[in-house]
């Protein structure tokens, strides 16, 4: 396993980390013990980050993954989990810095630790802006202070958000999902914003929550239907090459070193393995340009998230 330096906050963290979103049944039901022996398998095989939160099948994600995690060596593992969101609609969110509290020792119950590496705002984009920067992010600080978290962070869907933020105060750490992956690489164009200002990058969802997948993405799905049918595509002509659209779309996803950690959300243990194996194998180019070439259409075509104003 690859480690990379994590912006300016000293840590090493596997290029490749663990979603904890699988574990909350978010794709398919799983049972705990399933569940457990994925964090282990990821564990044992050199992934040292695990991201979660509390929303990931309303907090069923965060009790696996505490059970999971007892017996194990705080020092074997950076954990991150989030605060904010707690459902899928906006009036399940909460930026009160009472419920930041509240939130974090919950979290810290569930998960059976007494402190975290990252503690991030979920979700900015259904929030005000106004209020995660003079009120959320600063309770994160505290936080910090009272040594319940190392390092506080922002994650979102609508990349512009991170500089809007981060114009009017420091992170240490953001957190991005489909938006480096095959079809939509606009983390891209920000990368030298936050290289800049040396936070560490979490890139998650590689497979943009299974688009780039055979099997295709959950109905659920906010993606147009332009880019669904694109996708689909692409993957059909992987196939008919005898290989995995999703395949290349990880090592696509981990080959930029100045992404510093991919998260990947599975509660397989063989796909963890999998995963780990096809990371360490050459990227192939001419599939890679040709399967950019089918995308091209829907480049950074991407969907509404959140308040109407932060898109």
């Amino acid at each position: 396993m690859e480690y990379r330096a994590l912006g300016k906050t000293g840590l090493k963290v596997s290029k490749l980390a663990f979603g904890g979103s699988s574990l909350g049944s978010v794709f398919r039901f799983i049972d705990e013990s399933e569940g457990i022996r994925a964090v282990h398998t990821a564990l044992d095989h050199g992934i040292n980050l695990i991201d979660t939160a509390p929303y990931y099948g309303a907090t069923k994600a965060e009790f696996i993954l505490g059970k999971a995690l007892r017996g194990v060596p705080r020092d074997r593992y950076l954990l991150a989990t989030k605060v904010a969101r707690f459902g899928p609609e906006i009036e399940n969110f909460d930026f009160s810095a009472e419920r930041v509290f509240s939130s974090i020792e919950d979290s810290l119950a569930r998960l059976g630790v007494d402190h975290f590496d990252f503690i991030q705002v979920h979700d900015m984009e259904f929030g005000n802006i106004d209020q995660i920067v003079t009120e959320t992010i600063p309770a994160l600080r505290e936080a910090q202070r009272q040594g319940k978290a190392r390092f506080i962070g922002i994650t979102g869907l609508p990349v512009r958000l991170f500089a809007e933020v981060m114009d009017r105060l420091d992170v240490d750490q953001i957190q991005s999902y489909c938006h480096y992956c095959l079809n939509d690489t606009a983390l891209a164009d920000v990368l030298p914003y936050l290289k800049e200002k040396q936070v560490g990058i979490f890139n998650s969802a590689p497979l943009a929550m299974r688009l780039l997948t055979q099997e295709g993405p959950p109905s659920w799905h906010p993606a147009p239907a332009s880019v669904v049918a694109k996708c689909a595509e692409a993957a059909a002509y992987c196939a008919s090459q005898g290989t995995d659209l999703a395949k290349l779309a990880l090592q696509f996803s981990v080959a930029n070193p100045d992404i510093h950690t991919t998260i990947v959300g599975t509660a397989s243990w063989d796909r963890i393995l999998e995963n780990i194996r096809q990371i360490t194998e050459p990227l192939d180019t001419a599939l890679l340009a040709k399967i950019q070439d089918i995308l091209k259409p829907i480049h950074n075509v991407t969907w509404p998230s959140g308040r109407p104003e932060n898109n």
